[in-house]
């Protein structure tokens, strides 16, 4: 069975970690490996992830950048890119690995779930997955995992601010259909429930449309955070 390389990007999120990294050592003990890369954390991030994983790894900040310092460190098989605050399902460390192998694809992603009890974020995550089967795009948020071969010849996460994971899956589609897993990984509302869902909801559409007609990522990442990338 392929190995596969767990990578996590940080910057200052201890509380995530602290509630995430005990969570994945069953991957660990399965045979899979855990690897942080911090972008520079003035919190306890990187104290935390020495206490439970494999390999950390201090990079300059930017999530790109950090998975890509991470891939170029792994030794696993297949590298799947997994967002602090996003939660894998219990028992993906032999159930994923297995479904990958039965299949012909060299990269998936899962389904996802917003961690919210509002009604409105059931109709969000339908919309998500659904845009995802159709157009075989995932984001960052679906823990996209992927065969170390074709990561390396689709080019790795191209170095912009926002829209990474887009790209990625743009090259990736081109070299092999994803594998849609209905196992769902939860992830966090905090950014939704902080700005208003569905202000959120039409800033994130507007930035796709804007990327897709061939907007600056830095100016995108700098609309969606306030800051420049």
């Amino acid at each position: 069975m392929e190995t596969f390389s767990l990578i996590m990007p940080v910057l200052n999120e201890y509380n995530n970690l602290r509630l995430q990294l005990p969570a994945l050592q069953a991957w660990r003990a399965a045979g899979h490996e855990l690897l942080v890369v911090d972008g520079g954390s003035s919190d306890d991030s990187v104290a935390i992830a020495r206490e439970h994983a494999d390999i950390v790894i201090e990079s300059r900040s930017g999530r790109a950048r950090q998975m890509n310092a991470g891939a170029q460190r792994a030794s696993g098989d297949v590298l799947l890119f997994l967002h602090a605050d996003t939660r894998l399902p219990p028992g993906a460390e032999r159930s994923v690995p297995r479904a990958l192998a039965d299949s012909h694809c060299h990269w998936g992603r899962f389904d996802v779930q917003l961690d919210g009890e509002q009604p409105m974020f059931r109709v969000i995550e339908r919309m998500m997955n659904l845009r995802s089967r159709l157009t075989s795009v995932a984001t960052g948020d679906q823990a996209i995992f992927v065969r170390r071969a074709s990561f390396i010849a689709a080019g790795g996460f191209p170095d912009i601010p926002l829209m990474e994971d887009v790209a990625l899956s743009k090259t990736l589609r081109r070299i092999s259909r994803p594998l849609n897993l209905q196992q769902t990984v939860i992830t966090s509302s905090r950014r939704w429930q902080q700005h208003g869902i569905v202000k959120t909801l039409l800033l994130m559409w507007w930035l796709r449309l804007l990327y897709v007609l061939g907007v600056s990522p830095r100016r995108l990442h700098q609309r969606y955070y306030g800051k420049s990338g």
